[in-house]
Protein backbone atom coordinates (compact mmCIF):
# COMPACT_ATOMS: atom_id res chain seq x y z
CA UNK A 1 0.00 0.00 0.00
CA UNK A 2 1.30 3.44 -0.94
CA UNK A 3 1.80 5.66 2.11
CA UNK A 4 -0.39 8.73 2.58
CA UNK A 5 1.42 12.02 2.13
CA UNK A 6 1.08 14.97 4.50
CA UNK A 7 2.44 18.28 3.26
CA UNK A 8 3.38 20.44 6.22
CA UNK A 9 4.08 24.17 6.71
CA UNK A 10 1.14 25.19 4.48
CA UNK A 11 1.12 29.00 4.52
CA UNK A 12 -1.84 30.05 2.33
CA UNK A 13 -5.07 28.89 0.68
CA UNK A 14 -3.13 28.75 -2.59
CA UNK A 15 -0.52 26.36 -1.10
CA UNK A 16 -3.31 24.19 0.35
CA UNK A 17 -4.91 23.91 -3.11
CA UNK A 18 -1.54 23.14 -4.74
CA UNK A 19 -0.75 20.38 -2.21
CA UNK A 20 -4.18 18.76 -2.56
CA UNK A 21 -4.02 18.85 -6.38
CA UNK A 22 -0.58 17.18 -6.23
CA UNK A 23 -2.03 14.31 -4.17
CA UNK A 24 -1.67 15.22 -0.48
CA UNK A 25 -3.97 13.33 1.92
CA UNK A 26 -3.27 15.76 4.76
CA UNK A 27 -2.04 19.30 5.35
CA UNK A 28 0.05 20.52 8.29
CA UNK A 29 -0.76 23.98 9.66
CA UNK A 30 1.90 25.27 12.05
CA UNK A 31 0.83 27.27 15.10
CA UNK A 32 3.15 29.24 17.36
CA UNK A 33 6.49 27.41 17.87
CA UNK A 34 9.79 28.14 19.65
CA UNK A 35 11.63 27.54 16.34
CA UNK A 36 11.27 26.09 12.84
CA UNK A 37 9.57 27.04 9.56
CA UNK A 38 5.99 27.59 8.44
CA UNK A 39 4.44 29.36 11.44
CA UNK A 40 1.14 31.09 10.57
CA UNK A 41 -1.54 32.86 12.59
CA UNK A 42 -4.45 31.00 14.18
CA UNK A 43 -6.80 33.08 12.00
CA UNK A 44 -5.14 31.78 8.83
CA UNK A 45 -5.10 28.19 10.15
CA UNK A 46 -8.87 28.44 10.78
CA UNK A 47 -9.44 29.91 7.30
CA UNK A 48 -7.48 27.13 5.55
CA UNK A 49 -9.03 24.37 7.70
CA UNK A 50 -12.51 25.59 6.78
CA UNK A 51 -11.71 25.64 3.04
CA UNK A 52 -10.15 22.15 2.79
CA UNK A 53 -12.50 19.46 1.37
CA UNK A 54 -13.48 16.66 3.81
CA UNK A 55 -11.37 13.71 2.61
CA UNK A 56 -8.20 15.73 3.24
CA UNK A 57 -7.13 15.90 6.90
CA UNK A 58 -6.02 19.19 8.45
CA UNK A 59 -3.41 18.94 11.21
CA UNK A 60 -2.94 21.74 13.75
CA UNK A 61 0.70 21.64 14.92
CA UNK A 62 0.59 22.92 18.49
CA UNK A 63 3.52 23.40 20.86
CA UNK A 64 1.18 23.68 23.85
CA UNK A 65 1.94 21.00 26.45
CA UNK A 66 -1.06 20.96 28.78
CA UNK A 67 -4.56 19.76 27.86
CA UNK A 68 -6.38 23.03 28.60
CA UNK A 69 -4.05 25.03 26.35
CA UNK A 70 -4.19 22.40 23.57
CA UNK A 71 -8.01 22.37 23.72
CA UNK A 72 -8.15 26.17 23.66
CA UNK A 73 -5.76 26.26 20.67
CA UNK A 74 -7.91 23.80 18.73
CA UNK A 75 -11.12 25.70 19.53
CA UNK A 76 -9.64 28.73 17.77
CA UNK A 77 -8.86 26.84 14.53
CA UNK A 78 -11.13 23.74 14.18
CA UNK A 79 -8.81 21.36 12.30
CA UNK A 80 -9.70 17.66 11.96
CA UNK A 81 -6.51 16.55 13.75
CA UNK A 82 -4.19 17.87 16.47
CA UNK A 83 -0.47 17.19 16.10
CA UNK A 84 1.14 17.61 19.52
CA UNK A 85 4.79 18.41 18.81
CA UNK A 86 6.09 18.27 22.39
CA UNK A 87 5.47 15.87 25.30
CA UNK A 88 2.53 16.63 27.60
CA UNK A 89 3.90 18.40 30.67
CA UNK A 90 0.83 17.61 32.76
CA UNK A 91 -2.70 16.21 32.46
CA UNK A 92 -3.79 13.42 30.12
CA UNK A 93 -4.78 12.74 26.52
CA UNK A 94 -8.15 11.63 27.90
CA UNK A 95 -8.92 15.24 28.91
CA UNK A 96 -8.36 16.36 25.31
CA UNK A 97 -10.51 13.53 23.93
CA UNK A 98 -13.35 14.33 26.33
CA UNK A 99 -13.37 17.99 25.33
CA UNK A 100 -12.86 17.37 21.58
CA UNK A 101 -14.63 14.12 20.59
CA UNK A 102 -14.05 13.22 16.96
CA UNK A 103 -10.77 15.14 16.71
CA UNK A 104 -7.81 12.85 16.00
CA UNK A 105 -4.69 13.08 18.16
CA UNK A 106 -1.21 12.58 16.71
CA UNK A 107 1.81 12.69 19.01
CA UNK A 108 5.19 13.69 17.61
CA UNK A 109 8.14 11.73 18.95
CA UNK A 110 11.64 12.87 18.08
CA UNK A 111 13.92 9.94 17.28
CA UNK A 112 17.08 10.44 19.30
CA UNK A 113 18.21 6.96 20.42
CA UNK A 114 16.95 3.47 21.35
CA UNK A 115 15.04 4.91 24.35
CA UNK A 116 12.70 6.51 21.81
CA UNK A 117 11.16 3.07 21.12
CA UNK A 118 9.97 2.76 24.71
CA UNK A 119 8.62 6.32 24.68
CA UNK A 120 6.60 5.62 21.52
CA UNK A 121 5.15 2.38 22.90
CA UNK A 122 4.01 4.13 26.09
CA UNK A 123 2.28 6.95 24.21
CA UNK A 124 0.74 4.75 21.49
CA UNK A 125 -2.14 3.52 23.66
CA UNK A 126 -3.48 7.06 24.12
CA UNK A 127 -3.33 8.57 20.60
CA UNK A 128 -4.53 7.80 17.05
CA UNK A 129 -1.11 7.93 15.38
CA UNK A 130 2.55 8.59 16.10
CA UNK A 131 4.65 10.91 13.95
CA UNK A 132 8.41 10.38 14.08
CA UNK A 133 10.56 13.44 13.44
CA UNK A 134 14.18 14.58 13.77
CA UNK A 135 13.95 17.46 16.23
CA UNK A 136 15.46 17.71 19.68
CA UNK A 137 13.15 18.89 22.49
CA UNK A 138 16.11 18.80 24.94
CA UNK A 139 17.86 21.85 23.46
CA UNK A 140 17.68 25.23 25.18
CA UNK A 141 15.54 26.50 22.27
CA UNK A 142 13.52 23.38 21.53
CA UNK A 143 13.64 21.94 18.01
CA UNK A 144 10.16 20.52 17.49
CA UNK A 145 10.25 19.72 13.77
CA UNK A 146 10.97 21.22 10.36
CA UNK A 147 14.70 20.46 10.63
CA UNK A 148 15.06 18.80 7.20
CA UNK A 149 17.35 16.21 8.85
CA UNK A 150 17.06 12.45 8.42
CA UNK A 151 17.11 10.44 11.65
CA UNK A 152 17.96 6.75 12.22
CA UNK A 153 15.31 4.90 10.21
CA UNK A 154 16.31 1.57 11.81
CA UNK A 155 14.90 2.93 15.11
CA UNK A 156 11.79 4.17 13.25
CA UNK A 157 11.27 0.66 11.87
CA UNK A 158 11.50 -0.83 15.39
CA UNK A 159 8.87 1.66 16.58
CA UNK A 160 6.59 0.87 13.64
CA UNK A 161 6.80 -2.84 14.49
CA UNK A 162 6.21 -2.21 18.22
CA UNK A 163 3.06 -0.05 18.03
CA UNK A 164 -0.47 -1.05 16.95
CA UNK A 165 -1.40 2.37 15.47
CA UNK A 166 -0.46 4.21 12.25
CA UNK A 167 2.99 5.79 12.02
CA UNK A 168 3.92 8.91 10.03
CA UNK A 169 7.56 9.39 9.10
CA UNK A 170 9.04 12.91 8.92
CA UNK A 171 12.54 14.39 8.78
CA UNK A 172 14.48 15.04 5.59
CA UNK A 173 12.31 12.92 3.28
CA UNK A 174 12.60 13.92 -0.38
CA UNK A 175 12.20 12.49 -3.89
CA UNK A 176 15.76 11.10 -3.80
CA UNK A 177 15.38 9.03 -0.62
CA UNK A 178 11.64 8.38 -0.32
CA UNK A 179 11.83 4.86 -1.82
CA UNK A 180 14.45 3.88 0.75
CA UNK A 181 12.37 5.46 3.54
CA UNK A 182 9.30 3.45 2.51
CA UNK A 183 11.25 0.18 2.18
CA UNK A 184 13.09 0.63 5.49
CA UNK A 185 10.27 1.86 7.72
CA UNK A 186 7.05 0.92 5.87
CA UNK A 187 5.17 3.87 7.39
CA UNK A 188 1.45 4.55 7.09
CA UNK A 189 2.24 8.12 6.05
CA UNK A 190 5.06 10.45 5.01
CA UNK A 191 5.36 14.02 6.23
CA UNK A 192 7.36 16.68 4.40
CA UNK A 193 7.97 20.40 4.48
CA UNK A 194 11.28 21.81 3.21
CA UNK A 195 11.99 19.21 0.50
CA UNK A 196 9.07 20.36 -1.68
CA UNK A 197 9.81 24.09 -1.33
CA UNK A 198 11.96 26.62 -3.14
CA UNK A 199 12.80 29.83 -1.24
CA UNK A 200 10.20 28.82 1.33
CA UNK A 201 7.38 28.52 -1.23
CA UNK A 202 5.68 25.26 -2.20
CA UNK A 203 7.18 24.24 -5.55
CA UNK A 204 4.83 22.46 -8.03
CA UNK A 205 7.76 20.78 -9.82
CA UNK A 206 9.25 19.40 -6.59
CA UNK A 207 5.79 18.20 -5.51
CA UNK A 208 5.33 16.43 -8.84
CA UNK A 209 8.79 14.82 -8.60
CA UNK A 210 8.08 13.63 -5.06
CA UNK A 211 4.75 11.98 -5.92
CA UNK A 212 6.32 10.44 -9.04
CA UNK A 213 9.11 8.96 -6.88
CA UNK A 214 6.56 7.21 -4.67
CA UNK A 215 5.19 5.56 -7.81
Amino acid sequence: MKPRVKICCISSLMEAKLAIEAGASALGLVGNMPSGPGIISDELIAQIAKAVPPPVATFLLTSETNPEAIIAHHQRVHTSTIQIVDALSEGTYHQIREALPGVKLVQVIHVIDEKTVEEAVQVAEFVDAILLDSGNPNLQIKELGGTGRVHNWAISRKIREAIPIPLFLAGGIKAENVKEAIETVQPFGLDLCSSVRTNGQLDPEKLEAFFAAIG
